[in-house]
């Protein structure tokens, strides 16, 4: 790998420390606008925010046709994966079992990754990155605090919408990374956008809440959610997806637990124990080596 390449990189892995933290205070924002809005609303409603912004950032920075016909349906598969199945999934299987086991199901995100690395490009795995991905999992069970009791009292429907969940992100993934072949970062991230509003338009005509209920606090926070969410945290993640690869940026997604805790500790008033504080550690820890082991590979290529 040349300087400029590992340079790139090292860029990239700051820039996904900061999405991880907007990320995590998403759940905060996010938390207080279910309330008015069901699911699917709100991710019409900040993917329209997050449209505008991307667009005038397109109009300012990135002239030419913004797509190709014959691309239409990998944008349209790939936002139905991404978004759409994806969050109804999740939501769903947190109706049939506690949100922290769906987090560790979650976990498992990178794993289907590496195998998908494996079973189509041909590309070897170190088993210490392996080791280390578990590891990160058990640490993100002691933030979240899971009772390993309830892991096999027959929530079969739960754990099959959160393995959904796990193979509609690495496809979203997967097809992002080969569409930044034939698109730039801005460009690819306002056309998914584009087929996300499309998407969920008419379910938001027939079901958004009246206008009275669009208070001041609830316009804020679908603001921070489209702009910083949405907006730049798409123009990170596909970025990432292009210089990174799809199995080392689905690996900053287990800082994920480590972030939302602390900013609910922090906006939140929730206790955190010494257990999370210990589990927190492990996660840094071992999305640290795994990260390093990684890119050590990737600059012996």
């Amino acid at each position: 790998m040349t300087g400029k390449g590992l340079s790139s990189r090292k860029a990239m892995y700051v820039l996904m420390c900061v999405l991880v933290a907007v990320w995590g205070l998403d759940y905060i924002a996010a938390k207080f606008a279910l309330v008015t809005l069901d699911p699917l609303n709100l991710l019409f409603y900040k993917a329209v925010a997050a449209f505008l912004f991307v667009l005038v950032i397109k109009l300012k920075f990135d002239k030419g046709p913004l797509f190709r016909r014959k691309d239409i349906w990998l944008f349209a598969v790939s936002v139905l994966f991404g978004d759409v199945l994806y969050f109804f999934s999740e939501y769903t299987a947190m109706s049939y079992m506690p949100v922290s086991l769906v987090s560790i199901v979650l976990g498992f995100v990178p794993i289907v990754s590496i195998m998908i690395e494996r079973i189509l490009y041909k590309r070897r795995t170190s088993p210490k990155i392996i080791v280390g991905i578990f590891i990160c999992i058990v640490g993100m069970s002691l933030i979240i605090g899971v009772d390993w009791s309830i892991l096999f009292q027959g929530r079969i429907f739960g754990y099959l919408l959160a393995l959904s969940c796990v193979f509609c992100w690495n496809i979203f993934n997967f097809m992002t990374a080969s569409l930044h072949e034939r698109y730039t970062t801005i460009k690819l991230t306002l056309n998914q956008l584009i087929c996300v509003c499309i998407m969920l338009f008419p379910y938001a005509l027939f079901n958004s809440p009246p206008v009275s209920e669009f208070t001041l606090d609830l316009l804020w926070e679908i603001l921070y959610l489209g702009i910083f969410s949405n907006g730049l945290g798409f123009l990170i993640l596909v970025r990432a997806l292009h210089i990174l690869g799809p199995t080392t940026t689905v690996l900053f997604s287990n800082f994920l637990p480590v972030a939302a805790t602390f900013f609910g500790w922090l906006f939140l008033n929730e206790i955190i124990a010494p257990i999370q504080f210990a589990g927190g550690a492990i996660v840094i820890l071992a999305g640290y080596f795994v990260i390093k082991e990684r890119d050590r590979n990737a600059s012996a290529v």
